[in-house]
Formats: structure tokens, sequence, C-alpha cells
């Protein structure tokens, strides 16, 4: 900033001071106001005039330079003060520079002196509102890029979302039922994992595993998968190895890697009778242990082939007929504390296509 804009109130009870000081200051082009007590200095600061810095007597009648420093530093921060005393007391330096004044000035001085002490105080100014200045720009920068990445992660998770779908849509191609079960499946697994206090990031992984958890069928062949009758053991061998076909699909997909153990472990019971692994107890995955529950309470409800659908309190007896054995005992006491209505509402949104949730954002649903 140019000498010659720059404003300065020169404070001092003493006329003659003010005036030595006044014209130091006006010969080195600097524009300069007098207040003869700091009351007089607070009426010119409140006017609205701004000043770049001002000097102060310490010692005034009425309201003392602390005083005035006090109060000056509460309305205009950004005001550099300057003590100007005649008390060679280094406490009473000390005590204006702990209230806030940039710097002092001894009585008598010499223009010299006075001035580099004003450049100093002025440049110590003009670093400051710079780097303010600097931050709220950084601040600003990084709210913009912020939100550029927020777009950017809500864009990848639709994409997310896209792949999800498109797997599904390629499975529904060799298994007509597969995709309203796969959805209802989802949506069932999600709730009782929100009823579990799963933390969102988890949901997210559990909601992809429970949504994928047939993918390994693609790699079934048709007659087979499509028997109408009883499988043969040989056959029924074969279907088995979906849970480990869907994991070597999804491993090497990075966002799936961990919902690819569900796949993996979906068909798993409790007391380590299931497959293909025969893990026991919470060596199968916490997202599979709740799949199970959720996939049994769709396989009782819907409409089957041999058998029509039965009601909830069929599945919910059921379900905690084999707690212990095919599921987790925790999960089913998670389950049997949920409403009915809760799986009647998320099945009726389902059928009617108004159900929607992200795989990729825990199943937020509407």
């Amino acid at each position: 900033m140019p000498a010659d804009s720059v404003r300065i109130l020169v404070v001092d009870d003493e006329e003659a001071i003010r005036e030595i000081v006044s014209s130091m200051l006006t010969s080195a082009h600097y524009k300069c106001k007098q207040a003869r007590s700091g009351i007089e200095a607070l009426a010119v600061l409140d006017s609205g005039e701004e000043f770049e810095l001002m000097l102060s007597d310490l010692m005034m009648a009425e309201l003392d330079g602390i005083g005035l420093l006090e109060r000056s530093k509460e309305r205009f921060p950004d005001m550099p003060v300057v003590m100007v005393t005649a008390v060679h007391d280094i406490s009473v330096a000390l005590g204006a520079l702990r209230n806030g004044a940039y710097d002092y000035v001894l009585k008598p001085f010499e223009r010299e002196q006075l001035l580099a002490t004003v450049r100093r105080a002025l440049e110590n100014r003009r670093l400051k509102l710079e780097n303010r200045e600097y931050q709220m720009k950084l601040e600003a920068l990084v709210e913009a890029r912020t939100e550029q990445l927020q777009k950017a992660m809500n864009s990848l998770e639709r994409s997310y979302d896209i792949t999800l779908e498109a797997l599904g849509d390629a499975l529904d191609l060799k298994d007509a039922e597969t995709e309203g079960h796969s959805k209802r499946v989802t949506a069932f697994t999600i709730a009782v994992a929100r009823q579990m206090g799963i933390s969102t990031d988890q949901i997210r992984v559990i909601a992809r595993g429970a949504f994928l958890h047939d993918i390994g069928k693609m790699a079934i062949p048709d007659a087979i998968l499509r028997k109408p009758g009883a499988l043969n053991p040989d056959e029924t061998l074969i279907m088995r190895e979906h849970c480990y076909r869907g994991y070597q699909m999804l491993k090497k997909i990075p966002f799936l890697a961990e919902a690819a153990d569900i796949v993996y472990s979906h068909q798993e019971k409790y007391d380590g009778t299931g497959y293909p692994r025969g893990l026991k107890g919470e060596q199968i995955p916490l997202g599979a242990r709740i799949f199970a529950v959720a996939d049994t309470l769709d396989a009782i409800t819907s409409d089957r082939p041999y058998r029509p659908a039965q009601s909830l309190t069929a599945a919910r007896k059921e379900i905690e007929a084999w707690s212990g054995r095919q599921f987790d005992p925790e999960v089913v006491g998670q389950f049997l504390a949920m409403p009915d209505d809760i799986w009647e509402d998320l099945r009726k949104q389902i059928d009617k296509q108004v159900y929607r949730f992200s795989y990729t954002a825990a199943g937020k649903a509407t």
C-alpha cells in the first residue's frame, strides 16, 4: 500500500506531541488525523473512518492508552496499535504488548525510529491480511474441490450401481426367478443389519453381497439350473459350486472384493453343516449370517413351484426353531424383535417396483 494512501490516527493529550508526531508522519507522505484523548479516538473510530494504524500515548486522562487499546482491538482487530510512552519501565511496555499492542516507542524518539516502527507495523498488518485472504481463498478452493470430489464420488457410486444392475440382469437371463428374490433378500438383509446397528460402510458391503449372492449360477449349466425336477447327486455337487464360482468372479472387482466373501459363504450354516467350506459360528462373515435369515424369510413367504407362500408367522417360527443350528442366535434375536409390517411393506414396495436403494450407498431406501 503506498504511503499516501495510509491513514494513521495519532492519539495524545498533549497537542505539541500530536503535532510533532503528525509532522514526522506527514513528511513521509502518510495521512494523519489527531485525537486529544482515548474517548475522542474511539469516537473517531466509531464514525466509520478507516485507519491502517493507530499511535497512542500511554498515559492519558479519562481513558488511558491501555483502555483505548483494549476497546479498539475488540472492534478493529486488523488495525495495529503502537504505544508511545515516556515511562521507561519495561513492565509497562510488556503490559501493553500483552494487551495487544504491536510495538511501543519511548519518548523522546528520533524521526527515523518512529518511521521504522510504523513501517514494521504496516508490513505486519499487510502480511496478516494477505494470509487471511489466502486462507479464505484456500477454504473456498477446498470447498469447491470437496464439492467436485463429492460429485465424482456420487458418479462413481452410480457407476457401481449400474455395474451391479448389469450383473443382476445377466443372471436374470439365466434364472427368471432371481430378480425379485435378489431385491427382496437384499432389502430384508439391510433391514436386519440396520436393526443390529451395523455401520453404514459395513452395510454397504453386506448389501452388495446379498444382491449378488447367486451370481455364481451364471457358471452353472442351464440343464442343471433350469431342471424342473430334483437334482441327482452329481448335479447337486455342480450346483453347489455356484458359491465358489461367484466368489471367483467378484473377488477380481475391487469394489466387490469384500462382498465376494459373503457370496462365498452364503450357504454356510451356523453349526458348521453348510457348504462349501463347512464354516462354523463366527467363522462365517457377519453379512452371510444376516443374509441366511433374510434368505429363509423370503423363501418361506414366497410362492414356490412345490408350495404356495406361507405366512410371516410361519417364517418366524421356522427361523426361531433353527436358531443355533442354521442361524446365528444373535441375528435371529434381532430379527424376531422387528415388527411384521416391515417385511410386508418392503415386499409390497418391491413387488410394485417403488422400492429403490443404492447397493453402494448402504441401501438408503425410499
